[in-house]
Parts: C-alpha cells; structure tokens; sequence
C-alpha cells in the first residue's frame, strides 16, 4: 500500500505542512507511524482526500458538451503571429497550452487576465508513476 509522509501530501496536495497536520489533527485525514517512525497518510485515503477537496471553479460558458476534461483559469500569455498563435492558462496549479489561429485568439479575445476555460479531448492519455512508487 502505497504511504506519503506528510510533506509529501502537502506539496501533492498544494497545502503548507502545518495545514496536513491540521487536517490530521481535526481527523480529516489519518496519519499513523510507519516502519521509520514516521507519520504518513496511506495513498488511497490521499486520493481520495485530495478529490473531495478539489474544487474547480465553475465552468463560466454555460455550454454542454462531452468532453469531461475542462479547466477553467486565467489566460497568463498570447504569443501570437500572423497566422498562429499560442495561449498559456493557469488552472489551479496547471498550466495548460494551447495552440490556434491568431483569428480564433482575436474573436475571443483571448489576452493576460481573461477567464478562460480549457476544453481537452484526447483518444490517449499517458499515465506514469515514479520509479519505487508501485
């Protein structure tokens, strides 16, 4: 079973160290000594953890539609030439790229600070885990 020691959790999960341990200690989470002596928090109680507490900021557009990955954020940066154009978002702590027509960027006026939302739709999806985390 996979155990991440509590500085670990934090920066997986985004938080400060002392915001861990206030979980822990609130009983959000459950920490226990491991082999070392050390607190962790068993991966799948992390997981799922980490899923309730995500919360992605209402998709603004209103729009239906059947791709599931949506990421909504603020553009940070258009670099854009006569014909094309590429557009960075900050998405909670992703950073998502896209590449367009410089006229789609100019129709939707796409430029730093405008809300924004990702839309990917991808037939493949590459899934890695570090080496020693299995």
């Amino acid at each position: 079973m996979p155990q991440f020691r509590l500085s670990e959790a934090a920066r997986l999960l985004g938080v400060s160290d002392d915001t861990v341990r206030r979980w822990v200690r609130a009983g959000q989470l459950t920490a226990f000594d491991d082999s070392a002596g050390r607190k962790v928090v068993d991966g799948a109680e992390l997981a799922a953890f980490a899923k309730a507490q995500a919360e992605q900021p209402e998709d603004p557009s209103n729009v239906g539609r059947s791709a599931r990955n949506r990421f909504v954020g603020l553009v940070t940066e258009v670099v854009t030439d006569k014909v094309m154009a590429q557009v960075e978002l900050q998405c909670g702590p992703h950073r998502v790229v896209s590449l367009m027509s410089a006229e789609a960027v100019r129709e939707l006026g796409l430029r730093p600070g405008v809300l924004a939302v990702a839309v990917v739709k991808a037939t493949t999806v590459v899934i890695e885990t570090p080496e020693g985390s299995r």
